[in-house]
């Protein structure tokens, strides 16, 4: 059973996080958290969208803002 796990552990090390290491030696700190800057783009566009989509519906007044909304309220 300890072979699967060295298998998993070798999988990941060597293969599917050898990309990260490069950016690990960089001695630049924009170059090293490249990966980190997309993902907060990604998320910031998301959340744009997400806060659009919320406003039209509450422009066109689809959502039920009474106190008892829920039945078991």
């Amino acid at each position: 059973m300890s072979k699967f796990f060295y298998g998993i552990e070798d999988l990941f090390v060597n293969y599917l996080f050898a990309p990260l290491d490069f950016l690990r030696f960089t001695h630049s700190w924009w170059g090293a958290n490249t990966i980190n800057w997309i993902f907060m783009a990604i998320g910031f566009v998301a959340m744009v969208y997400w806060m659009k989509e919320l406003k039209i519906f509450n422009d066109n007044g689809e959502e039920d803002k009474s106190i008892s909304s829920h039945s078991y309220i």
